[in-house]
């Protein structure tokens, strides 16, 4: 079911306008497509917001407009919370169009009660429907993701009419062990503990100088020695 937009045409535009379109809780679109001429259209903010939410992607346009469209591209603020620029493509009813959609998780993975953990790796896959029939998200169940298993696009629940684009092999889930690494105790990290290196040994140091002294005297001694010979 689209989702039905109240349309109003947007005669002004440059920067100025659009913030000032804004302010008033509109949103800036634009509408093109079907070798028809673009047109520019204000739609409400807080109906805009709620569709996209809902992560739908068709909408019906009544008012300034009358026509199916598809929601090209959003435009999110800075804070990537609320939408501020809506993209509209033209379609018919009969159409088939290629869509992005999220991949929901359902379901427990016994994978979790052997230790493992879960780990997504796309969210979000390219899908080809009907126009009248996109799902506004696609599912995959987790209850055969056995531990250092892994499931694919081939695993996820499609709607009917639906097929996907990428391959089937594409891996969207995982569950892998889970690594404990110890932490060392107080006693293990005093005992691990580097000792300081000693750079000599004082008393060897004051025995040495002593003998030193010791043979200087003995060489004067000599010395005198020699002298007394004389």
């Amino acid at each position: 079911m689209a989702e039905l937009f109240q349309t109003e045409l947007r005669d002004l535009t440059g920067s100025a306008n659009t913030r000032r379109l804004r302010r008033s809780g509109n949103v800036p679109a634009i509408l093109y497509g079907h070798g028809k001429e673009n047109v520019s259209l204000s739609l409400e903010s807080k109906q805009v917001q709620a569709t996209i939410a809902r992560r739908e992607k068709l909408v019906q346009l009544e008012g300034a407009v009358t026509e199916n469209a598809l929601v090209k591209a959003v435009q999110w603020d800075a804070l990537g919370s609320k939408v501020i620029h809506l993209d509209l493509t033209r379609v018919d009813e009969d159409e088939t169009v290629e869509v992005t959609v999220v991949i929901v998780v359902k379901g427990t993975a016994p994978g979790l009660a052997a230790g493992g953990r879960v780990n997504r790796t796309i969210r979000r896959t390219l899908i080809t429907c009907p126009v009248m029939k996109i799902p506004s998200e696609i599912e995959l169940n987790l209850s055969t993701l056995e531990l250092n298993g892994s499931l694919t696009l081939a695993d996820v629940e499609l709607p009917e009419g639906t097929q996907l684009v990428a391959a089937l092999e594409t891996v969207v889930a995982t569950c892998t062990e889970i690594i404990v690494v110890e932490e060392p105790t107080l006693d293990e990290a005093t005992d691990d503990a580097a000792e300081p290196e000693l750079i000599g040994d004082t008393g060897d140091d004051d025995a040495g100088g002593d003998d030193a002294e010791s043979s200087d005297r003995g060489s004067d001694d000599a010395d005198a020695g020699g002298a007394d010979g004389e």
